[in-house]
């Protein structure tokens, strides 16, 4: 696997080497010694799917609060997505900046999210299935969000209406969430 550390600390982009020839191809989605030799030590507890049918859905910008924040490692089995990580740590020198990165089931990139960040995502195509670990258990009651196009955060989705859940249309600008990690 190729580890490539983006402009926000702890958010990696990882690349994992993939064997393919006429039937298919082979990958290691994961692998906990290769990610401790480079430094980065997770362990996971549950895994996420989520489907979006047609281009220009838009999830996010989600997290959870205190003792159960998340950290995530997402990737994209089919279709293709612009995947954002938004720092949200007031002590990080990057606090309120964001990266985008596209997955897809032809780059096979995955994106390695620390805890105390936002993540959304946006459809590139129709079609969309999108894998995540978490290395927490979901608890609703800490559930926070962001609302997708807050000016404070001015996130290029490269979409101007995205489909969004009722959930995401009623979630807060950033300067009125809580976001207490």
């Amino acid at each position: 696997m190729k580890f490539t550390k983006t402009a926000i600390d702890g958010v990696v982009i990882v690349e994992p080497d993939v064997f393919g020839d006429h039937r298919g191809f082979f990958m290691e989605s994961w692998s906990k010694r290769s990610f401790e030799e480079a430094g980065l030590y997770y362990d996971f507890v549950q895994d996420n799917h989520s489907s979006s049918t047609v281009k220009g859905t838009l999830r996010g910008i989600h997290f959870q609060r205190g003792e159960w924040s998340q950290a995530k490692l997402v990737r994209c089995a089919r279709g293709a997505v612009l995947d954002v990580a938004v720092d949200l740590r007031p002590e990080s020198p990057t606090y309120k900046q964001w990266v985008a990165v596209e997955l897809s089931e032809e780059n096979k990139k995955q994106l390695l999210i620390p805890r105390r960040m936002g993540h959304g995502f946006v459809t590139l195509t129709d079609h969309v299935e999108f894998l995540y670990k978490a290395d927490n258990f979901y608890a609703p009651a800490y559930d926070g969000g962001i609302r997708w196009n807050d000016p404070e955060l001015n996130i290029d989705w490269g979409v101007e209406n995205p489909v969004l859940s009722a959930k995401d249309q009623a979630s807060p600008f950033l300067k009125d969430a809580v976001t207490d990690f």
